[in-house]
């Protein structure tokens, strides 16, 4: 089949397809500074042999389980000899939105409410949204202010709202029987011509921060101990 480049990323290159979808084609180039793998990072700062492989293993798992679950994904199907994923077309919200899931309080959160929590305290499934601005540092915005921006509306923040906290427990439950711990996890969200919102771009190690007994766990340790 016929693909045509439309997007060069940091970590992944996207391809339209001749049936409309799109082909996602993972890289081992990672984010980090100097040379350090640092998944909060906005800049390729290494390249890790294979690690688009195990981002790409990792996303193929999670994705099957979520879409099995019931709930929408941009998932058709992967390839691992070529690394690549075909996704169905799916917009954005805004210039992009990240969208964070917290079983503990730690990271940026603790970093800005730090006197009225203590680090490493259980959080509810909390739930907080993030506009992807690098200049601006990724500010923090509310359900109130996505929809006065006419980013998404009231039924699609609640829909983004209930389905991360489904998707993150499915996450949560994987790494527990694994012997770890998941404390966040990021995700993106885009939507179809009707305007219904299903979950995108990828569910690898480096979008979330997982410990075992105590300890935190880097990406890459994160993929061998998952699939060992």
């Amino acid at each position: 089949m016929e693909k045509k480049l439309v997007y060069t990323g940091k970590t992944k290159n996207v391809y339209a397809l001749e049936n409309g979808n799109y082909l996602l084609k993972f890289k081992d180039d990672a984010t980090g500074k100097d040379g350090v793998f640092d998944p909060g990072m906005n800049e390729v700062g290494l390249t890790i042999e294979g690690v688009g492989d195990v981002n790409l293993r990792m996303s193929i798992y999670f994705f099957e389980k979520i879409n099995a679950a019931g709930i929408r994904t941009h998932y058709i199907s992967a390839d691992l000899n070529e690394t690549t994923m075909e996704v169905l077309p799916a917009k954005v919200f805004g210039h992009g939105l990240e969208v964070i899931c917290r079983y503990k309080a730690v990271g940026s959160f603790f970093r800005r409410y730090g006197e009225y929590i203590e680090e490493g305290a259980d959080l509810p499934a909390y739930v907080e949204m993030t506009f992807k601005n690098d200049e601006k540092g990724d500010p923090l915005v509310t359900k109130d202010g996505l929809i006065v921006l006419g980013v998404m509306t009231d039924e699609q923040y609640e829909d983004i709202k209930a389905m991360t906290q489904q998707i993150t427990a499915i996450v949560a439950d994987e790494m527990k029987a694994r012997g770890m711990e998941l404390y966040d996890i990021k995700f993106e969200y885009g939507y179809d011509a009707d305007g219904k919102v299903m979950l995108i771009d990828e569910i690898a190690s480096g979008n979330m921060r997982v410990y075992k007994n105590g300890e935190y766990v880097d990406p890459m340790t994160l993929s061998e101990l998952f699939f060992a």
